[in-house]
Formats: C-alpha cells, structure tokens, sequence
C-alpha cells in the first residue's frame, strides 16, 4: 500500500540545509521522487514498509507533516516572485519573512499573502486573502467562505503584524460556526465581518480606494534568467516530478555557493535565486546531470491543475499537443481543470469535468485569473470536443483584442490614453468588445459622442450579440 507524504513549507520556501534533510528521510523511506502542489508544498509516495522508519525521522528532525492528508494546507505567498518579477511596492523579503515568523499555530483554512504588483502568485485562491494595498505595511483582506465561489472584502486596511491573528480569529469563527460559513449556498458576510471587528485585536485602516487587478502576464519561469548582476534558474517538469538526487545536489549546490532559500511555485515548479555568473555553469551541469530540459513552450507552462491528478495531468498533455499542432498562441491566458467540484483553482479558462466524458468551458470575464466573474463559453462537451473549443475560444480572445487595438489605430488614440476613467462603456457578455461613447463605433454607423442608450438597435461588431448582451462597465 501507498502512502502519500505532504510537507508544508510555508511562505513557498524553504532553506537549502532543510530541504536537504527532508530528502533524506524521504529517500530512507523509499522514496524517488519529489512532486511540488499548487499551494507551494512538497509531496512524495512511499510504501507502508517505509512507514515507520519515515515517522521516526521525522520526530528526530522536528518536521511537521501530513500522511494521506491535507488537513492544514500550506500558506501561499508570493514571495518567490519578489526582484525577479516585480520590484514595485513596499512588500519585501522582512515583512514576508516576518508576517510568516508569527503564525504560531497550523491553519486549517488556505490563506494567501499576495502582493499586488505581480501576477505570478494567485491572489484569491485562498479562503483569507490577504493582498498588499498602497498604503505601506496595510493589506485588503478577501474571504472566500469554504466550499464557496464567493468573495467578500473586509470593509477596512489590515497592518501587516496582525495577519496571523486575525486569520486564527476568523478561521475560529468560521470552523465554530458551520451552518452559517461552511458549505453554504447563502452567506452573511455582514454578520461575519461584525462577529470578526468584535473579536479581533488589530489595527484597521478605512479603506479609501478599491483594489485594482493588474493586467495579468505569466512571466516566463523556466531556464537561466539574469537579474541584478546575478541569475535566477527555474526548473519545470512535464509529469510534475523532479528526481530526489536532482533535488539533492540541487541543495548541496546551494550550500556550496551561499545560496540560502530555494523557492517553490503554484506552477508546481522550483525556482533558485542569487546564482552568481561564477557558478552558472555549475548549474548547467546539474541539469545536463539528469538530462533535464528547461525551454518548454508558454502554452505548456501556463495550467493549474489539481494535485496529484494523474486524469487532470494526462488531459494537460493532451491539450498542450493538439494546441502546439494548431501553432495556438496563449500569451496573457492560462487554463485550470478541474476535475472534482470546489477545488479554488484559478484560471483565465476552466475546463471543468461534469460527469463521466462531459466538460464545461467557462472564462472570467475579463480573463484575467485573479477575476471571479466567470461566464459560460460551452457545455457539456464530451472530451474530443474540448480542445477545438478551447482553440476557437482562444482565437476570439485575440480577435477581440484586436479590435480594440484597432480602435485606437483610427483614432490615433495613444495607449495611455485608453483608460476607464471615462464615464459611458459599455461591455459585450459574450465576446468582451466594448463600446465607448468616446469612439462610438463608426463601422455600425454611430459617430463619436453617442451615448449607448441612445441607440435603439445595436448589435456587437464582433460577435453579433444585440445590445441587451451588453453591461455598463463604467
């Protein structure tokens, strides 16, 4: 019998010397290879003989862990991105570390700490959210209820010592109060953010202008990456596994070299900072070691897919060749499959499985991940079906974003002049294209100026939808 072993490491990080330990005792146990989760933990397989010996090890070295379990996720952060993906805002490597440092107890509740600069990490893909705002060392705090689709704001700022706190305060309220916040169709979230204010001790700050989603991009995570006068290596695997001796002298290349931390991603990768030009070839060696192949193409590297999900994985693969076969292009987009119901996993696109062979396709609206206004593209597809769809549904992504580039082509509009700020858009349900009064659409006949609800009979230039598929935006 087979035993699944889950370690957390919180933050998505982890020393070199530690990590070392953790192969160790994994490699006694029986264990060959090393899978990382989409919230950032370790995870490897061993056989009941093993067991034992695994447990006592770990006793010795004071590792907490889970086996066949995932009672206490893991506590994502988006401290793996800092200086390589973003280097704006106040969010740093000491408050991480620091936020981090104080959690005194195992949440049973996935919490995120996300910096809002970047879109690398996943903002709302846990129950407590917690997502830096302008104001130094102050963070929006979004909870999605367990077994829930719906988020709700916290209505003030919350300082960045009280996080832990105010995350046990509220997973209490929430695990002793089932029937009102657990697996619910209908939530209160007055009557918990009033329960929450009343029993919390921490510091709230008004909160004096929305959150604003960046603009997704998945940055490129693979390969030798320069940074800073240094270089950055990150290392992805096609069946989600790394070697354990890969991983070994990955750790004891670090420790040679002063490096301190090894990361983890929600991309189920790994990713290695501060390598000094000196020692990159050291590093190409590793790799050229165990054969390990660092250039895949973008449109293999952006899905979420549940973990250890051998039926979610063999789709993954799947798709990726019939979209590399159809040269697709997936540039601002990343996918999810879900294969069970509830799972939080996040995405521009879902492929959600229904029944037996039956898939849904749904998109945020503005397909952007951290997003959670979802719209229904297609249902109940039977599985030769989905990758067409998927290919047709990324191709109308473009064309709509065409036609707002050429929108502002024939009004010689600059970039930075296209902004939301302006009162009177307009937004089509089906395809995203909007309508301005700013431009109007002369294509239909409708001068700039025109107001929408002007217009008695209009229909999307795009996609052909009549004006009651369209919703004010601005």
């Amino acid at each position: 019998m087979a035993h699944l072993i889950k370690i957390n490491l919180p933050g998505g990080f982890v020393s070199a010397g530690d990590l070392y330990e953790m192969l160790l005792i994994a490699e006694n146990a029986g264990a060959r290879h090393i899978r990382f989760g989409n919230r950032q933990q370790l995870y490897f397989t061993i056989e009941e003989n093993g067991l034992e010996d695994l447990e006592n090890e770990m006793l010795r070295a004071g590792i907490y862990y889970e086996i066949d379990a995932d009672s206490y996720p893991n506590i994502v952060s988006s401290y793996v991105a800092d200086t390589i993906f973003n280097q704006e805002g106040w969010l740093r490597e000491g408050v991480y570390k620091d936020v981090l440092d104080m959690f005194d107890y195992q949440p049973q509740l996935k919490i995120n700490l996300a910096d809002n600069q970047q879109t690398f990490v996943p903002f709302f893909s846990g129950n407590l959210n917690f997502i830096t705002s302008d104001i130094s060392n102050y963070w929006y705090f979004y909870v999605r209820f367990p077994k829930s689709g719906k988020y709700f704001c916290f209505p003030s700022l919350v300082y960045s010592d009280d996080i832990p706190s105010l995350a046990k305060t509220a997973e209490d309220i929430i695990l002793t109060n089932k029937k009102l916040f657990f697996d619910q169709e209908q939530m209160d979230e007055a009557l918990f953010f009033k329960m929450l204010s009343k029993k919390a001790n921490a510091t709230f700050q008004p909160i004096t202008s929305v959150l604003k989603l960046p603009s997704f991009q998945l940055p490129y995570y693979e390969g030798f990456n320069k940074y800073n006068n240094r270089y950055w290596l990150g290392v992805y695997r096609r069946n989600e596994l790394f070697p354990l001796d890969f991983l070994k002298d990955v750790c004891l290349l670090c420790l040679k070299t002063r490096i301190g931390q090894i990361y983890t991603t929600p991309w189920k990768s790994i990713i290695i900072k501060g390598i000094d030009l000196s020692d990159r070839n050291e590093w190409g060696l590793i790799l050229s070691k165990y054969h390990l192949n660092v250039r895949h193409a973008a449109n293999e590297l952006n899905w979420q897919i549940e973990d250890i999900c051998e039926e979610g994985l063999e789709l993954k693969k799947q798709l990726v060749r019939e979209f590399e076969e159809a040269d697709l292009r997936t540039y601002q987009l990343c996918f999810a499959i879900k294969t069970q119901p509830k799972t939080g996993l996040s995405g521009s696109i879902i492929i959600k499985k229904i029944g037996d062979d039956l898939f849904d396709i749904l998109h945020t609206r503005d397909f952007n991940p951290n997003s959670k206004d979802y719209i229904a593209y297609s249902e109940k597809l039977t599985a030769d079906m989905v990758a067409s769809t998927l290919i047709s549904l990324c191709n109308a992504f473009y064309e709509m974003q065409s036609h707002h580039i050429a929108a502002s082509e024939v009004y010689n509009i600059k970039e930075s002049d296209l902004t939301n700020e302006m009162e009177g858009i307009y937004q089509c349900n089906n395809c995203l294209t909007r309508y301005d009064k700013y431009y109007g659409d002369p294509v239909n006949g409708h001068d700039q100026g025109v107001e929408f609800a002007a217009i008695t009979d209009y229909h999307c230039p795009v996609c052909e939808a009549p004006k009651s598929e369209f919703s004010l935006v601005v």
